[in-house]
């Protein structure tokens, strides 16, 4: 079968690999008819995120059809159309049990310690093979594919498999409430979902920084009220925005690969920064592989955690979703400390959240397909990958046919 296979920082292919077959009692195998591009695939391209081991599959987002399943898995039967959560959990452990599915104690081989198991991850999360590919072993398939109604498209589905509730869970920790004042840093896909999910739970107002004319008109469109941080100072614009008090709740979905101003009012004082940013980089990022402006490494790493920890209000609570790696260690801990803020992150426990979410979509309360804007077949993914991590304008969210 096809799949797109991590070679190496840099080195992304669409290589012939063996069709996967059942393993354990509790595994299936899926025909995937559509999955995505995650930024967290490109953090693994671009070296952000180091561990991975060459031959590993990638993808952690999709939607499929159940072709073949273990004798524990007593749920699904082939046929099955299916969402594939990104985090893997056992269902039976004390942490799936409380609904911290990617604390799960089984998933992970590398033992209980380990932390999350997800798709198509580095060696400290299995590594297990991913999803951009023509058939997939989902193990713990008796726990973790939920079943799709027919009224529910796979443009649909596809997103519910990581960011739309990744963005929810990115709310939930940031404890959003009725009316408050909610800023989303990021305007990518997990930001986009950030938006409406902070409106479900009761946002009175939503701003959204981000530095892509593109993405905000799309913040806009949800009702966000937009920053561009290269076109003015994100925080004074934040503070400006509400009295000079600061937000209530962030949401920080930017992760790692954070990009620093480049023109307008924010430019020079994250000029002063480069130094330091560049040490962030060179230590979140030790093995860098660019082609041209393919594969860059995003140049201020700590951008977005400065910038959530100054724009939140004293007593303000923030919920991190953007994709850090170990190695990261530089956060303003005083500066929170003195604001006597609340600052929550982590993996999503997707399964937790699923059935909530495929719910308000099949009823129409919510359509997930508006954050798509792009779709590209198995044979252009490389072109596609190398669109999506340039940051090129309209391109938000890539799903693979």
């Amino acid at each position: 079968m096809k799949a797109v296979v991590w070679q190496g920082v840099g080195d992304i292919r669409l290589d012939d690999v063996p069709d996967p077959t059942i393993q354990e009692r509790t595994d299936a195998i899926v025909e995937i008819t559509a999955s995505a591009i995650c930024g967290t695939d490109l953090h693994f391209v671009r070296g952000t995120m180091s561990g991975m081991v060459e031959g590993t599959i990638l993808g952690h987002e999709a939607v499929g059809i159940v072709r073949e399943v273990g004798d524990d898995v007593r749920n699904l039967r082939p046929g099955d159309r299916v969402v594939i959560p990104s985090t893997v959990g056992c269902g039976y452990c004390s942490y799936c049990r409380a609904g911290y599915f990617a604390q799960c104690d089984n998933a992970n081989p590398n033992g209980p310690g380990a932390g999350t198991c997800f798709f198509g991850g580095p060696q400290t999360t299995g590594p297990v093979d991913g999803l951009q590919a023509e058939f997939a072993r989902i193990p713990f398939a008796n726990v973790g594919p939920v079943w799709l109604p027919e009224n529910v498209t796979d443009d649909e589905a596809i997103m519910l498999s990581d960011i739309y509730p990744t963005a929810w869970f990115g709310c939930r920790l940031a404890e959003i409430g009725d009316g408050d004042t909610v800023l989303v840093l990021g305007a990518g896909p997990v930001g986009q979902f950030a938006i409406t999910s902070a409106f479900q739970q009761g946002a009175g107002r939503v701003l959204c920084i981000d530095g892509v004319a593109s993405r905000l008109e799309q913040a806009r469109s949800r009702g966000a009220e937009i920053i561009n941080f290269n076109a003015e100072d994100p925080v004074e614009v934040v503070k400006e925005l509400t009295g000079g008090i600061g937000v209530d709740r962030v949401v920080e979905a930017v992760g790692v690969d954070a990009q620093r101003p480049k023109s307008g009012p924010a430019a020079e004082k994250a000029e002063q920064q480069a130094s330091a940013f560049a040490q962030e980089r060179d230590q979140v990022a030790p093995e860098q592989n660019p082609d041209g402006d393919t594969w860059v490494a995003g140049d201020a790493p700590s951008q977005a955690l400065q910038w959530a920890v100054e724009a939140v209000a004293k007593a303000g609570s923030i919920g991190i979703i953007g994709v850090y790696p170990p190695q990261m260690t530089a956060f303003p801990t005083g500066q929170a400390m003195n604001k006597n803020l609340t600052v929550k992150m982590g993996n999503c426990h997707h399964r937790r959240y699923l059935p909530k979410l495929v719910d308000l979509v099949r009823t129409g309360a919510v359509d997930p397909a508006t954050v798509l804007t792009q779709t590209e077949s198995i044979p252009s993914v490389l072109e596609a990958y190398e669109t999506f991590d340039r940051r090129e304008s309209g391109w938000t969210k890539v799903v693979l046919s």
